[in-house]
């Protein structure tokens, strides 16, 4: 037997056990594809020291698994948290310290009585809902599992939309449960709103300087980040951003429902063309919008002031009707709001409301800026006025098409908000712009926000089941239309649901199309109101459930797309359902099925 057959054995002819014990605590957790990162790291590391046969580097890796690391932890569904969570990270890099960026999905959540300094940046979705990549961490920090971290400093930067109820709730929970655990907050939690880039960036800053005693002076190596390798791979690169984002031109924007629909859902095609911008399936477009004319004449009316006047806005000086057209939201009405304006213009009405969350949540619901303004009318100076109102911030869409298609071109499905509330007619702010008030011809600002947790299968043969009713069709387009450009052989399986079948079946042909074609293996429709009893996605999976069981045993990917609040919810209990009855298994049983699907990045949703 040779020496070197026992794996066990320390190799204390070439390192010391002390280093042989940092490595070991080191790599502890990492997947394959980390291991193999940090494997060619370290030869690289090696190769470029001069040491000679036998002997380790003097300095590199090894060496800093000695000193106090900070760990920057991300859970993002759309990318937000990922940002700024790597910018933190250039951060803590100019200032020597060692840290590593990991996802919260990349993450195993045993190995945080090891750390001992962690900063989580994390969003909140939904209904006060954990990001895809957070749930395993969350719900590990909320159980019984859930180890002493006396040892753990930490701080939680939370990002989400104070229009919703449950602002921030994720980070709320994550500053809490490691509280709960012992831990001790290096500094206060900071929950971010819509415009969060300025708070952010202060928050990144006195944290940096918060860590000086701990991790300054240190012996440093250079920050890592872990990752899997489809996140190294997958994200294409542009030189355009949400801060520098491309003029493109409106070519087309067409209704692709019926005349009696009482949907309005229109077909967006923008040309990217010069601009080098790449995506991928799956990823989103962001959409820089203006306010409808009719919306600022209305609300300068309701104010009495004047269009003309000057106003500062982000260390600008404008015209107010310039600030209230491209600059400040006007649409989607939020509690910050209120409050400021209660301030400024006196009003007991508003005060009154504010005392009561439950009804100024139900209030603001079914109202926009506007009329709120004409509810509580006030006096109020220009100055003022743009003060009370928050950063207008570009919606995101999720791509209706696929380069290999459409190539220098984008498409997007999108809902025209539209309707009549209180006597006046209202409108989306983006939904508005794009659908009825920007001429084809015309300039829209965009960017492309890559999602890498809401992708094709790398293996094209893997089958794949999308579920998708209404405008959650959008990204199943594009993976239809890859899929086709690829060749692939995997199966494909839609579900898709929507009012009416003669009003509402959204790129009908298309569909129909890829079934004759023997793409589109399998396509299960719902059209809720063409019976008696309304009929929803939900329902078909349970119909099919023996089937879509066996598309699942047999490594089918599971996607979801559209609304989070409601359909999202009910297509996953009835995934749930159908694991555990096919799948004989119990309720918790289920829920790991589930949950070991997630991790494989085999459930990925897109839902807003």
């Amino acid at each position: 037997m040779s020496q070197d057959s026992n794996q066990n054995t320390t190799p204390t002819a070439v390192i010391n056990e002390q280093q042989w014990n940092a490595i070991t605590q080191a790599i502890a957790g990492l997947n394959r594809d980390q291991l193999t990162w940090v494997s060619g790291y370290m030869a690289g590391m090696a190769a470029s020291s001069g040491a000679g046969a036998g002997q380790a580097p003097v300095a590199g890796p090894v060496a800093a698994t000695n000193t106090p690391t900070l760990t920057i932890l991300y859970g993002s569904q759309t990318g937000n948290a990922k940002h700024l969570a790597q910018a933190l990270q250039s951060k803590t890099e100019a200032a020597g310290y060692n840290s590593k960026l990991v996802s919260m999905a990349d993450y195993k959540p045993r190995q945080l009585k090891s750390e001992t300094h962690v900063v989580a940046y994390v969003s909140t979705h939904g209904e006060g809902d954990a990001p895809d990549d957070a749930v395993e961490l969350h719900e590990f920090l909320g159980g019984k599992k859930a180890p002493s971290l006396n040892n753990l400093k930490y701080a939680v930067l939370s990002l989400g939309d104070s229009s919703y109820e449950f602002f921030c709730q994720t980070g709320k929970d994550f500053d809490s449960r490691l509280a709960k655990q012992g831990a001790t907050a290096i500094i206060p939690r900071e929950d971010c709103d819509v415009d969060y880039e300025a708070q952010a960036e202060s928050f990144a800053e006195k944290l940096v300087a918060s860590l000086k005693d701990d991790l300054a002076g240190a012996p440093t190596d250079q920050a890592v980040a872990v990752q899997t390798g489809a996140a190294v791979t997958s994200g294409a690169t542009s030189t355009y951003t949400k801060k520098a984002p491309f003029a493109a031109t409106l070519l087309e924007a067409q209704k692709i429902t019926g005349r009696d629909s009482v949907k309005d859902i229109q077909h967006i095609e923008i040309s990217l063309e010069d601009s080098g911008i790449t995506y991928q399936p799956g990823d989103a477009l962001g959409v820089w919008f203006k306010n409808a004319p009719a919306l600022v004449t209305e609300l300068l009316s309701l104010v009495k002031l004047s269009a003309e006047e000057k106003v500062e806005v982000a260390g600008s000086t404008m015209t107010l009707q310039e600030a209230l057209t491209e600059k400040l939201e006007l649409t989607l009405s939020y509690p910050n709001f209120i409050k400021a304006y209660q301030t400024s213009t006196g009003s007991e009405s508003l005060a009154t409301l504010l005392e009561d969350k439950a009804t100024l949540r139900t209030y603001m619901a079914e109202r926009q800026i506007v009329d709120i303004v004409r509810d509580h009318p006030g006096e109020i100076s220009a100055q003022q006025l743009v003060e009370t109102l928050r950063p207008l911030t570009p919606r995101l869409y999720s791509i209706a098409s696929s380069q290999s298609e459409v190539e220098d071109e984008v498409h997007l499905t999108i809902a025209h908000v539209d309707y009549e509330a209180f006597g006046v007619r209202h409108q989306g702010g983006a939904s508005g712009y794009l659908c009825e008030y920007l001429a084809e011809g015309g300039e829209v600002e965009v960017f492309v926000e890559h999602n890498d947790n809401f992708r094709l299968p790398e293996n094209p043969e893997t089958p794949i089941i999308m579920v998708g009713p209404g405008t959650g069709i959008a990204p199943f387009r594009a993976f239809m239309q890859e899929r086709d450009a690829q060749d692939a052989s995997g199966k494909n399986w839609l579900f898709f649901g929507n009012p009416h079948f003669t009003q509402d079946f959204l790129y009908q042909v298309e569909w129909q199309g890829y079934v004759k074609s023997g793409l589109l293996n399998k396509i299960t429709l719902a059209f809720s109101r063409d019976q008696a009893e309304k009929v929803y996605v939900q329902h078909r999976l349970l119909e099919q459930g023996k089937q879509v069981f066996e598309w699942l045993e047999q490594g089918a990917h599971f996607y979801v797309c559209g609304d989070a609040m409601h359909m999202a919810k009910d297509v996953e209990a009835a995934l749930l359902s159908i694991i555990g009855q096919y799948g004989n298994k119990s309720e918790k049983d289920a829920k790991a099925y589930l949950v070991a699907l997630r991790k494989a990045k085999r459930y990925q949703k897109d839902v807003y």
